[in-house]
């Protein structure tokens, strides 16, 4: 089931995506979708509403360095003298850094070097703490498209990647969650205007999702929204305002937004 969170008439709702012979439409839930719901049967026209992001998350755990040729791209070494990879690189973005598709990049005044990743991302859908790997599957809501925008000369500068990942609408989620969805090889893809910028698979990922839940919740409870981006494959490259950047995942959808200049 895809579900997604959208504003009409003032109002949040949170609707199943269904296919139609009109299009899209919404099948507005009762209730909130991490908790059993029932569809209303009061649908709208996806054409219709302003699709938010999808979830609200209390926090944000991202992964770097999961895809080898990204790291490779970028010179950073992810396996150990013995050939072992390393331990997964964690960051946190803030809330204030989600927005939705269709949402706007602001390309922060802080930086002249801004680049996209396309990543997939898991949605946490139970509070849970050191979840064994046998049970990562009963603590995920579902999967959506990520952009883990980045200030590329600013991470390269600073020591601590918070400014660099972490500033206002550097963290586009969408269109929607899909909680039906086998996430170990998917396609996964960025355009910039048309333009194929990345192609790669989630079979790639050096660490898999199991591997990321398990390690996170070693050190932190996650929450019923929480979000983990799982790295990104390579290609990343520049973003400049008046740029479309498109993050399409197989099974999932594509998450679109445009880049403007902050202020």
């Amino acid at each position: 089931m895809r579900i997604a969170r959208f504003s009409i008439d003032g109002n949040v709702a949170f609707g199943a995506v269904e296919d139609t012979p009109q299009g899209l439409v919404l099948d507005i839930i009762k209730g909130i979708p991490y908790a059993d719901f029932e569809l209303s049967g009061t649908k709208v026209p996806l054409s219709k509403v302003r699709l938010l992001p999808p979830v609200l998350p209390n926090k944000v755990v991202a992964i770097g360095r999961n895809y080898a040729e990204h790291a490779k791209e970028l010179g950073n070494a992810i396996f150990d003298d013995q050939g072992r990879p390393e331990a997964p690189v964690a960051f946190f973005k803030p809330t204030t850094s989600v927005i939705g598709s269709g949402d706007a990049i602001e390309y922060p005044s802080f930086s002249e070097e801004l680049h996209h990743e396309a990543e997939l991302a898991v949605v946490i859908g139970r509070m849970c703490r050191e979840v064994p790997r046998e049970r990562v599957k009963d603590v995920i809501f579902g999967y959506t498209c990520a952009n883990d925008i980045t200030a590329r000369d600013v991470q390269q500068r600073e020591k601590q990647w918070a400014r660099a990942k972490g500033f206002d609408t550097s963290c586009p989620l969408g269109p929607w969650v899909e909680t039906d969805l086998d996430p170990t090889d998917l396609t996964i893809q960025a355009t910039v205007n048309g333009e194929q910028r990345q192609l790669g698979r989630t079979s790639d990922m050096i660490r898999s999702i199991e591997d990321l839940v398990v390690h996170i919740t070693e050190a932190m409870t996650l929450l019923p929204g929480d979000v983990i981006l799982t790295g990104t494959p390579a290609g990343v490259g520049p973003l400049n305002p008046g740029d479309e950047v498109a993050v399409t995942i197989e099974g999932i959808g594509t998450l679109t937004n445009k880049v403007i200049k902050r202020g």
